[in-house]
């Protein structure tokens, strides 16, 4: 897990969750057992029909896990009536029972209480971010714990024993998060850490007299404490010379000892512990891939760990005592994500997410082979055969860096018959286009576009070096990477090498906005979605709850008080007079990240240089479109704004 700040950490990939230049192309790595593709359907030309966004957006999304106190029954969310709602099923499976019912702000489920029929959920108000905690009655009324205008809350587990939970808010100062325990019983509440210089809370232990604290000084390098609060005591834990990152996970069940991840003295994140009595530091696991997270189940039996392995993700469980690995269950295609251990230790949910299948909960029971399914989400209006397999892919860019994309060929793409493309841009900066179930990308494939999602430089995934290997330079080598990206496409066969567009979110809505005023003539059509188009401005606006980062923010993407110059070099809006290809732009109008003017003021600088410009603002959104209805309405724009000004274009050879 890498220790990148959220500057504009994408929600697109949730959102739309309905969520460079080699040659020759070396072929996709094989399948792994994690990732294996669905058998191929032989004979049939594919795809036998092309579905609209409405037959995309019927399929279900469905996240969280949470067991009853009996474990009989699960809790999780769904945006099955178009907003995410929170709802519980038998673990035999079956009808769903609805907690809430709402019909505008999205609710999340949280957790049950671990001793009776109340739940916890989470929601905040039309995108804003701003959540608080709720706790549903077992009669079924909703008491709001974290009451108070301009706050944000976040839920920090249940004690041991169930008869407590922590949370943390900001409500004493906007700008940090104190830690507070809740009586699970009468709400009671007491604070137990007061957070006066801006760490990031971690994991607590059990005992409650230690904490996991982070200090970020930039986007690649951070300090982790431990706070001994009976000795009001704080403990650096992570002396170190150079840029390393380290990210605490969770105490183990006696106490004793602290797994967190750090990549010191390495490229990649590996699990350590630390020794609380001793003082001391020992490795847990080494893989050749960032271990993502890791954490005990309830009485320590399993620990889990995933592991970020080339655009996958690997999970993994170990027998806590011996560290010997638990047998999964063997599926047939997709990988293993939200691995959810029971209190009981006897049983776990988790969900199978693959290229041509969204998340679909199952029940395990450890010692079985068969995992139980309980959801079917891919709508029943999509054959999945006429979805496409992802594929890994590299490219060497200008420098000679190789760059890591995820591929999307439509069945329909072939040297007779050229598509067009698009270089699809993650948010981040430092975030990661990985194989996974992407309903907007299975989309554009599904309606013959050729999908390219680029690990430019500083992507998370690929080791510190590459991930460092932006900072301080937006706008440039990191755009150079997408420009190399469309060479790239244009040496496969079946690419028209005259009609490619770039598009992205959030973070890559700016590198949409970058190429198409630093790089004019390189893509024919560019697709924003809440991108940033000033750079002064969003770094002077960004919410007060990040100030714990702020510092690290400005290293990573350029100090508005010292570097105006360089940010205004960097921005598209003071280049907009340079856009002259079609642009689309997509904006949630409660997006405490990317506030609306960046998009008001980059479409009306646009529609200066009488170039077709669309605009789509949704009023209940933020970062990220969740709700059925927009998400119908906004990606059904992107794709008749391609038809016309992409796939609508003349090829004119290749």
């Amino acid at each position: 897990m890498s220790h990148r700040i959220p500057l504009i950490a994408s929600a697109l990939a949730t959102a739309v969750a309905l969520g460079g230049c080699k040659q020759p192309d070396p072929p996709p790595p094989a399948p792994t057992a994690a990732a294996e593709a669905p058998a191929a359907v032989a004979e049939v030309a594919r795809p036998t029909k092309h579905y609209t966004i409405e037959d995309f957006v019927d399929t279900i999304a469905i996240g969280g896990a949470s067991f009853s106190p009996d474990e009989r029954r699960i809790l999780f969310s769904s945006n099955k009536s178009g907003v995410w709602n929170a709802y519980t099923m038998s673990a035999d499976g079956g009808d769903w029972t609805p907690v809430t019912q709402s019909a505008t702000d999205n609710n999340n489920a949280i957790a049950w209480f671990p001793a009776d029929d109340r739940k916890l959920i989470t929601r905040d108000q039309g995108g804003n971010e701003l959540n608080h905690l709720y706790v549903i009655e077992a009669d079924g009324s909703e008491k709001d714990l974290t009451p108070g205008e301009n706050l944000k809350a976040q839920f920090a587990g249940f004690d041991h024993d169930g008869g407590a939970f922590y949370v943390t808010t900001n409500e004493r100062n906007p700008k940090f998060f104190d830690l507070y325990r809740y009586d699970a019983k009468t709400y009671a509440r007491e604070r137990l850490y007061e957070n006066t210089e801006g760490y990031e809370i971690g994991p607590l232990s059990r005992d409650e007299r230690y904490l996991a604290l982070g200090k970020s000084r930039t986007s690649n390098d951070n300090d982790l404490y431990l706070y001994d609060r009976r000795e009001k005591k704080l403990i650096h834990l992570s002396k170190h010379e150079g840029d390393a990152s380290f990210a605490a996970q969770d105490f183990a069940p006696d106490g004793r000892s602290l797994l967190y991840l750090s990549n010191d003295g390495s490229e990649f994140q590996r699990l350590r512990r630390y020794v609380i009595d001793s003082g001391t530091h020992e490795d847990v696991q080494r893989e050749d891939w960032d271990i993502a997270f890791s954490y005990y189940s309830h009485n320590g039996k399993y620990r889990v760990a995933a592991i970020n392995e080339d655009g996958s993700t690997r999970f993994e469980v170990y027998d806590a005592a011996s560290g010997q690995p638990v047998a999964l269950p063997k599926l047939p295609s997709g990988e293993i994500r939200g691995v959810n251990i029971g209190r009981s230790e006897q049983r776990a949910t988790f969900f199978l997410n693959g290229d041509r299948q969204p998340n679909d909960l199952y029940i395990f029971e450890f010692g079985q082979t068969e995992p139980k399914r309980l959801t079917t989400a891919l709508s029943p209006k999509i054959d999945p055969a006429d979805l496409v397999d992802s594929s890994v892919v590299r490219f060497k860019s200008f420098d000679g860096v190789e760059i890591p994309n995820i591929l999307w060929k439509p069945h329909q793409a072939t040297a007779q018959s050229k598509a067009p493309a698009i270089v699809w841009v993650h948010g981040g900066p430092g975030g990661q286009t990985t194989r996974a179930y992407n309903p907007f990308l299975q989309y554009l494939a599904n309606n013959g576009y050729v999908v390219l999602g680029i690990n430019n430089r500083g992507s998370s995934g690929y080791g510190k070096t590459f991930f460092a290997a932006d900072d301080g330079k937006h706008g440039r080598e990191p755009l150079w990477d997408c420009v190399e990206a469309k060479k790239y496409l244009q040496s496969l066969d079946y690419v028209d090498p005259d009609r490619i567009g770039i598009a992205g979110g959030s973070y890559g809505g700016y590198m949409t906005l970058a190429a198409l005023a630093f790089k004019p003539d390189e893509f024919k059509v560019g697709v924003d979605i809440f991108g940033v188009s000033n750079w002064l401005r969003t770094l002077e606006s960004i919410p007060p709850y990040w100030e714990s980062f702020r510092e690290a923010l400005y290293q990573e993407i350029g100090n508005p008080q010292t570097q105006r110059d360089f940010l205004v070099e960097t921005s598209p809006l003071f280049h907009a007079d340079k856009i002259t290809k079609p642009l689309i732009v997509l904006q949630g109008k409660n997006d405490p990240r990317v506030i609306l003017p960046e998009s008001d003021e980059i479409v009306a600088a646009v529609k200066k240089n009488g170039v077709p410009v669309e605009y789509v603002v949704f009023d209940d959104e933020g970062h990220g479109f969740t709700k059925k209805k927009n998400q119908i309405e906004g990606y059904g724009a992107v794709l008749r704004f391609l038809d016309t000004h992409l796939k609508g274009t003349p090829a004119t050879g290749g």
